[in-house]
């Protein structure tokens, strides 16, 4: 493809270790790359984490250059960009509290039926982001090593996320990173907040280039491909750093 007007990551995994803050190596590509192009996040990940992982790694960029920055997090149910001070939001699509109450109920007492509810988790194993309600089945701080190893052929969520969702039949119910189920308004994915961040920018999804871990299919980076915006696949925060310093040159 010819040089891209946007480039796209997903943050867990892809520009940082799995709900830790991104390294300084690619802080400093991010500012690299914003001198040139338009630049965006999205993640299955709330606002709070997208504050302590990306930008307060970025405190030091531009106003002018962060106004590229488009944020999306919660796989694109909240669109944030920066007013020149913070960053704000565009839209919220939020659920209502019937929505969410169905939702952690349907969660609950799946994983307790499936004998996926942790007795001793790290942290929270529910979680109301406002438009997303998230399962994490170790918890929100499990450490990366444990979350890994908790379901690496995906069996586990698969089983959760379909019982969960033929409950909900007015929701979308999908896997999300290592551990975590995702549950937002019907039709939401991350091709939503992709074509919600073409729509507002009016750059063309061809003229973007997405960043993923998970673009095999059935991956939560995969509605991206699936709508054509070309995808680079990546393993870790590390190897999306070497193809960015291999792209950096040709924009």
């Amino acid at each position: 493809m010819t040089a891209p007007a946007l480039v796209a990551f997903d943050l867990d995994d892809t520009l940082a270790p799995s709900k830790g803050v991104i390294d300084l190596r690619i802080a400093d590509l991010l500012r690299a790359l914003l001198r040139s192009v338009d630049v965006a996040i999205i993640s299955g990940g709330n606002e709070a984490q997208f504050r302590t992982q990306v930008i307060a790694r970025l405190g030091d960029a531009d106003a002018a250059d962060l106004a590229r920055l488009h944020l999306l997090p919660t796989c694109g149910t909240r669109y944030l960009r920066h007013d020149g001070a913070d960053f704000m939001p565009v839209y919220a699509h939020d659920l209502s509290d019937e929505e969410k109450s169905a939702a952690l109920n349907a969660l609950r007492e799946e994983a307790e039926r499936l004998g996926l509810w942790e007795p001793e988790p790290w942290g929270d194993i529910l979680e109301d982001r406002g438009s997303q309600i998230t399962f994490s089945a170790l918890g929100q701080r499990a450490p990366r090593e444990a979350k890994h190893e908790w379901d690496p052929t995906g069996s586990k969520r698969g089983a959760l996320r379909d019982a969960v969702a033929a409950r909900l039949p007015g929701l979308e119910v999908r896997s999300g990173g290592s551990t975590s189920i995702d549950i937002t308004l019907a039709g939401i994915d991350k091709a939503f907040g992709m074509r919600q961040l073409a729509e507002h920018t009016g750059i063309p999804l061809t003229a973007m280039l997405f960043y993923g871990d998970r673009l095999d299919e059935g991956g939560n980076d995969y509605p991206v491909l699936a709508i054509g915006v070309p995808s680079v696949a990546v393993e870790g925060w590390e190897d999306t750093a070497a193809k960015l310093e291999a792209l950096l040159p040709t924009l």
